[in-house]
């Protein structure tokens, strides 16, 4: 069964319907946002019941919407917390990137700025390398780009794709070694992009990422994890019951490969390493339960069949 990303959108009228549906099919609710009247839920559910959900959903004046990024976490990163890099292009980059389901991170980095000290320090890096992919937004001048780019992506693991205002082809020409993503023509910005024209290189950002990260789905079906991270994370809520007890809006955030617990790791880690999924299988046993460099928070990181030769 293949899980594919959706958001639906309706009013709240019998939306409890729509969320008993996608269960019964097999699928989850990532997560669910109530707007006044409105209720939007970011899911994954099997391919082949897409049409049956739109059938259902349709007298509900409700909308099912592809929604490429649900389920993935991605950073966002600017050279500098200065005027010139934040906030206008990264503020509108990561807003978009959430329209389509992903949940994202800004993060402006301490010593990004001018091509002789740029760098890249450890806590930066090891925030980056928790999230699915990140995004750099680099600016103007293929100079500038050549020479701070290697130092801005040492020690990251994750896919990066990189965005300035160069072509994208003169982007792979400068950028060495290759990264896995290239957006031209989105440079540093000194207002927030509303107009027809400034919303095309948001929509090459949207593509683009979507590719990148459809690429590492694939490389990891290779090696499959030991868990959904979509299961794991309805395990760990039924039974810790994180979303009734917290007032953040993502309290779980579900990844790719893994999952970002917003409770306190001190405190968790190990009644959370103990849990049991089913029959004498616990989540340490599927899942390296880590100590997240985002505040106190736990990062756990599922585990591939080949190395639990566990698969619940």
């Amino acid at each position: 069964m293949t899980l594919v990303p959706i958001t639906y959108k309706g009013g709240v009228y019998r939306h409890d319907e729509v969320v008993d549906l996608i269960d019964d099919l097999g699928g989850y609710v990532i997560q669910k946002h109530q707007l006044a009247q409105e209720i939007v839920l970011q899911s994954l559910v099997p391919k082949e019941d897409i049409d049956f959900l739109r059938a259902v959903a349709r007298p509900l004046a409700g909308e099912v919407i592809e929604a490429p990024l649900v389920g993935t976490e991605i950073a966002v990163i600017s050279p500098s917390l200065e005027i010139h890099h934040l906030p206008h292009a990264s503020c509108d980059v990561a807003e978009y990137l959430r329209r389509v389901g992903a949940k994202t991170n800004v993060i402006g980095l301490a010593r990004g700025f001018g091509k002789r000290i740029a760098n890249l320090n450890l806590e930066e890096r090891d925030v980056i390398n928790e999230h699915d992919c990140a995004v750099y937004l680099l600016g103007n001048f293929e100079e500038c780009i050549r020479e701070k780019l290697p130092s801005l992506r040492r020690g990251v693991t994750v896919p990066i794709v990189v965005a300035g205002a160069p072509s994208a082809d003169r982007l792979k020409e400068i950028i060495e070694p290759p990264v896995e993503g290239y957006v031209g023509g989105l440079g540093r910005v000194a207002h927030r992009m509303r107009k027809e024209e400034e919303l095309e290189p948001l929509d090459r950002v949207v593509d683009e990422v979507s590719s990148v990260l459809s690429a590492y789905r694939e490389e990891i079906a290779k090696d499959p994890l030991s868990i959904s991270p979509a299961r794991l994370m309805v395990v760990i809520d039924e039974k810790m019951h994180i979303t009734a007890e917290s007032t953040h809006p993502t309290p779980i955030t579900v990844q790719i490969a893994g999952l970002r617990v917003k409770v306190d790791y001190e405190i968790y880690a190990d009644e959370l390493r103990a849990l049991e999924i089913e029959e004498g299988v616990t989540v340490g046993d599927v899942a390296d339960v880590l100590p997240s460099r985002m505040r106190n928070y736990i990062w756990l990181k599922i585990r591939p069949f080949s190395e639990t030769n566990v698969m619940v």
